[in-house]
């Protein structure tokens, strides 16, 4: 019987090659800008999380929902360390620009 362990270890193995495979395919691009936008709660934290969602990767750009025209001005002001933040990550560097829409 195999442990969690043994499991764990073999997902880390495979992410990497299934990163080569859909890049071969042009499809990293997109799944790195999805895995910004679906971890946009743990990159932001709680305090961002609760006013704003992604909710779109296109191109280069993630495109963000805030409440009211004074979030989007207070999280435009944040961008470049949340941009740092997302760059920091496997494929983040994807990300090139967030649009706060409202």
């Amino acid at each position: 019987m195999h442990s969690k362990n043994a499991a764990s270890d073999r997902a880390s193995k495979i992410g990497p090659v299934m990163d080569r495979i859909l890049a071969g395919f042009g499809l990293l691009h997109n799944l790195s800008g999805w895995r910004i936008v679906t971890g946009w709660p743990e990159i932001v934290g709680v305090k961002i999380a609760e006013v704003s969602k992604a909710v779109r990767f296109s191109g280069d750009t993630v495109l963000v929902s805030v409440p009211n025209d004074g979030w989007r001005q207070q999280l435009s002001m944040e961008v470049d360390e949340i941009l740092k933040k997302i760059h920091a990550l496997p494929g983040g560097k994807v990300v090139k620009r967030i649009h706060f829409i409202s």
